[in-house]
């Protein structure tokens, strides 16, 4: 049975109401369909922490799907799942894939500023300082197309671009 017709809850049961709408509406072939039926069922497999059952979903969109736009956001949610299993090299992998086919994408450079924020912490730690410049300046990198994308998000980041000094280098 598809992920769309187990869903619990209301807003799930909802959004699969009104995806599967959109997706009668909207002309779109057979294939196109079939890719967003997966990626939907992707997103809810995700929601809910099943990432193995998500990642399944994701691939098998992303044979099916030929925009470049949409499939942008399937590699960003593979991203996203390789991340949050701290498999961080298969995600900068992913989000970069992404930002290939749409370099408009401040999710994905962000999450990718904050790995290499986070790498750059790890490499502190360990007295390894210069190391952590180089992926303190990388993240700072990535952080300033991010803002620069969305100026009114990644406050945080934003804040810490001025305290470091890395805003205007």
């Amino acid at each position: 049975m598809p992920r769309s017709q187990r869903n619990d809850n209301f807003i799930d049961k909802t959004f699969t109401v009104l995806a599967d709408i959109v997706l009668k509406i909207l002309p779109a072939s057979k294939e196109e369909k079939e890719a967003f039926s997966y990626y939907r069922d992707g997103m809810s497999a995700q929601t809910e922490g099943e990432y193995a059952e998500a990642l399944e979903n994701y691939y098998e969109a992303l044979r099916l799907e030929e925009d470049p736009y949409d499939r942008s956001y399937i590699l960003y949610n593979i991203g996203l799942i390789y991340a949050s299993n701290g498999e961080y090299i298969k995600a900068l992998e992913y989000y970069h894939q992404a930002l290939e086919l749409n370099s408009k994408l401040p999710q994905a450079l962000n999450n990718i500023a904050v790995i290499y924020h986070y790498q750059g912490i790890k490499a502190s730690r360990k007295n390894n300082f210069e190391t952590a410049k180089i992926m303190f300046d990388k993240a700072a990198d990535y952080w300033k197309q991010a803002v620069q994308l969305a100026p009114n998000n990644y406050i945080e980041a934003q804040n810490w671009l001025k305290t470091t000094g890395r805003l205007n280098n």
